[in-house]
């Protein structure tokens, strides 16, 4: 998901528990990369903040924690809406990993931010390597440009509007503890429920940097 860090923005946005059938059209499940993390490292401190900020987060947000890289949309053996994808999009970001072969690298996990949807841990991998990986997984032609790319790790979604200056002056008070290092050793393709708001993320399949490859979960997306 991409998010807008819009400073102009005088409040959070109202997110409602709602099945956005407009958007899905009855597709299932919604497909995207992104890195995943050891949740025994991360999920503590996550689950800290939602307690925090309890009283401004929708409840049932249940989205383990990730940091989105790219959006690949709904798969279809037989692609027709914009945001549908087939198999050859999938061959042909591993094509792209495999050219570059990314080894594996650290990011850090820091304090609380906000854009006007949602309360986020900030993300900082300094040798560029997150915009190396966003290059081999976009296709600006199908879902846009990615301009104002922040990396993140989404904590809720906000369920009101509130105004945005004070939010950010609570987060700035809230204990998350010293930045955390995380290893990345590769990237995973995942899916959620379309009909779901903040429902759970499922593995899909993982590329790993070591070995060039990608490993299914279960049965490929396309058989």
């Amino acid at each position: 998901m991409q998010h807008d860090k819009n400073a102009s923005e005088a409040f959070t946005l109202r997110n409602e528990r709602r099945d956005f059938v407009q958007w899905h059209l009855g597709r299932p499940a919604y497909v995207l990369w992104a890195l995943e993390f050891d949740t025994a490292c991360l999920l503590p401190r996550l689950q800290q903040a939602q307690v925090q900020l309890a009283d401004l987060l929708l409840d049932g947000y249940c989205r383990q924690p990730h940091v989105t890289l790219g959006l690949c949309g709904f798969p279809s053996a037989a692609p027709q809406q914009a945001d549908d994808f087939g198999a050859d999009l999938i061959h042909t970001h591993v094509q792209a990993l495999q050219r570059a072969r990314p080894a594996a690298f650290e990011i850090e996990i820091g304090g609380l931010d906000s854009f006007s949807s949602v309360p986020y841990f900030t993300v900082h991998a300094p040798g560029g390597q997150l915009a190396a990986l966003r290059a081999c997984l976009a296709e600006p032609q199908r879902h846009g440009a990615a301009d104002g790319y922040i990396p993140h790790v989404t904590v809720g979604l906000y369920a009101d509007a509130w105004p945005l200056a004070a939010v950010r002056s609570r987060l700035a008070h809230c204990a998350v503890g010293a930045g955390l290092r995380v290893t990345v050793t590769g990237v995973s393709l995942l899916s959620y429920a379309a009909s779901e708001i903040g429902g759970p993320l499922q593995h899909v399949a993982r590329y790993a940097f070591d070995s060039g490859t990608l490993h299914w979960q279960g049965a490929p997306l396309f058989s």
